[in-house]
């Protein structure tokens, strides 16, 4: 990252984040049109297609900007003093606006009303458990996987959100940029807007967690 200006790195966190948004909401869309109703299978496809683009996205821009793509991994690298706060604020950032014009594209591309509002209530301490679960885990394979074997991690992180989005029971989320670009899709991906504060809180709880736990689990001990 350091032969590309912050520019640079702010483009790519924008175009990354807004392509993984325009998967996850135009899959989401694809899924429950030819689902016939099947939520499973909605949420399979959904599922595959978001694991598959992480994966390729990361590859992309990792070498650029760290494809962070998500406000609580920008979070982590400036609490491990990684990544400056000036800097990971512009991230942040960067990665909402993106986030925003890729639910708007993906309504543009499936021919849906551009400006919508979620109506799909996700509440409840279950589902606040679940993100705080979700993030934990993603951050914890971010760590694990940069520390032990970098050049595995867009595969990991692919991996391990295809697997989240079933074993959680909010379909892992673990990003507030993602949840707050959903909260204006009232389709199949939509999260509605009083349930955004929860996800968030307990995406940010997770990371925090995660970042403390891994900060001390990594650390080699003296010689």
């Amino acid at each position: 990252m350091a032969g590309f200006s912050l520019g640079r790195r702010l483009v790519s966190e924008a175009l990354g984040t807004g392509l993984l948004l325009a998967v996850v909401v135009g899959s989401g869309i694809m899924g429950q049109r030819l689902s016939g109703g099947n939520d499973a299978i909605a949420l399979l496809g959904n599922t595959l297609a978001t694991g598959a683009a992480l994966v390729v996205l990361i590859t992309v821009f990792g070498p650029i900007s760290g494809a962070q793509f998500n406000p609580v991994v920008t979070l982590a690298f400036v609490l491990r003093r990684e990544q400056g706060w000036k800097a990971g604020l512009a991230y942040v950032g960067a990665q909402g606006v993106g986030a925003v014009l890729g639910v708007w594209l993906a309504h543009a591309m499936f021919a849906e009303p551009v400006l919508q509002v979620s109506t799909k209530l996700r509440d409840g301490p279950a589902q606040g458990l679940a993100e705080f679960v979700a993030t934990f885990g993603l951050l914890a394979t971010i760590f694990g996987t940069l520390r032990f074997k970098p050049a595995f991690t867009p595969m990991a992180v692919g991996l391990y959100i295809t697997a989240a989005y079933w074993f959680t029971a909010s379909t892992s989320f673990a990003n507030p940029a993602v949840t707050l670009a959903r909260s204006l899709s009232d389709t199949f991906a939509g999260i509605a807007p009083q349930s955004v504060p929860l996800f968030v809180a307990a995406q940010i709880a997770g990371a925090v967690a995660a970042t403390g736990v891994f900060g001390w689990l990594l650390r080699e001990e003296a010689a």
